[in-house]
């Protein structure tokens, strides 16, 4: 048989000219397994989507009934598929009113996408006002939505009309006007190291929104489904958006995006014109399947009450590290600055050699990320933080003869 890791290099097309490179055979609960058999903690849930761990089995019954009885029959929106409208349903149980219509799609980028569509034409404008070093996904539209030019220069030009305010600062928010259509921002941003917004700014965000007739998008894609201790990380602030975008753990492991608003408001993408937005793929009945079984777990277990305590366990055991110079973020979502881009580019193999998966962040580049599946035990945390105190000191071991 041909190498499988030099036909990946050769044939599947890379983001990266290092990518990490593990090859996987096998996932279960908080571990993914390579071809040799080793075992690697995933505690980054593989970027969010494992939020109930990798295999569940309930999870995976789901997705096995589902595709006993049928799989793609029709572009999204025109037939009637019960685990659409299960997980519409459930969703709708969830949000408070008038959040109550979902349109699935393939991605949480989709989502995004399609939400400025239906802010543009509810309000007939075409202004987005959006955070800097915010992340909403990697197509044309949204990269117009990345303020890091290092990440956008090379694919401009960019869809018009969009204008950049700093997050979590009362101060820009005069900068959104009567002529803007929408405010995207995540909720809490997540590239930027888990940084966490004051209520405050959030309430007076709501505020100016309202004020100016603009509608506010809050991203959850990756905060959202328990992830920060609230079902909804909206939730803590008592804040209620135009249009919430869900995505990764929502499909328990299989591809999904949505974006949930208001009847009235969703009324807009079906008529002048008609199929004013269409996926294939959106709301695929395999993915609803598991995603309703995967969402009932968090929500009925209520494991987002369980997250703030997992999270004290892992800052009990790292904060006083030296190499830690702070941990940000809520709940199971958090970032642990260790100084440099390079001591996170070295923790992050070293980890790897020792069987655990952590990661780094796309406008913090001196952090790297804690979100494991919100199920995850006591012991399996006490593992994690065993392995990253000892990939720490063999840093600071180094970082120290080097000093000499």
């Amino acid at each position: 048989m041909r190498n499988l890791k030099e036909l990946f290099h050769q044939h599947v097309g890379q983001t990266s000219d290092a990518p990490f490179g593990l090859t996987v055979d096998r996932a279960k609960g908080i571990y993914i397994y390579d071809d040799e058999g080793k075992a690697y903690i995933d505690l980054i849930s593989g970027i969010g989507p494992a939020a109930v761990g990798h295999g569940h089995p309930k999870v995976l019954a789901a997705g096995h009934a589902q595709m006993d009885r049928f799989m793609h029959t029709m572009v999204y929106g025109e037939h009637i598929q019960a685990p659409q409208v299960q997980l519409a349903d459930y969703l709708a149980s969830l949000l408070p009113e008038p959040l109550s219509s979902t349109y699935f799609l393939s991605s949480g980028t989709e989502a995004a996408e399609a939400a400025l569509k239906l802010a543009k034409k509810a309000t007939g404008r075409f202004e987005i006002v959006a955070c800097r070093n915010a992340y909403h996904g990697s197509t044309h539209g949204t990269s117009a939505l990345k303020s890091d030019d290092s990440y956008a220069r090379a694919f401009r030009p960019y869809v018009p009309g969009t204008r950049f305010i700093d997050y979590d600062a009362p101060e820009d928010l005069g900068r959104i006007t009567t002529s803007t259509a929408a405010v995207i921002a995540e909720t809490y941003q997540g590239e930027a190291g888990c940084r966490v917004a004051d209520n405050q700014w959030l309430h007076a965000l709501r505020s100016r929104c309202t004020e100016v007739g603009a509608l506010l998008i809050l991203d959850e894609i990756q905060v959202g489904c328990g992830r920060t201790g609230q079902p909804f990380a909206f939730m803590h602030s008592g804040i209620q958006p135009d249009i919430v975008l869900l995505a990764k753990a929502l499909g328990g492991g299989m591809p999904i995006g949505a974006f949930v608003t208001s009847r009235e408001l969703m009324a807009e993408m079906s008529n002048h014109p008609i199929l004013g937005h269409c996926t294939t793929f959106g709301g695929h009945p395999v993915s609803c399947a598991t995603g309703y079984a995967a969402l009932q777990l968090i929500m009925e277990n209520k494991w987002y009450e369980t997250v703030e305590e997992k999270a004290q366990q892992f800052r009990s055991a790292l904060i006083d590290h030296p190499l830690v110079q702070g941990i940000s973020g809520k709940g199971l979502w958090m970032a642990v600055d260790v100084g440099t881009f390079e001591t996170v580019q070295a923790l992050m193999w070293k980890a790897k050699s020792h069987g655990l998966i952590t990661d780094w962040f796309l406008y913090n580049n001196h952090s790297f990320r804690i979100c494991p599946p919100l199920n995850i035990t006591e012991e399996e945390i006490q593992r994690s933080c065993d392995i990253l105190i000892r990939v720490l000191d063999e840093l600071e071991d180094t970082q120290g003869q080097g000093a000499q």
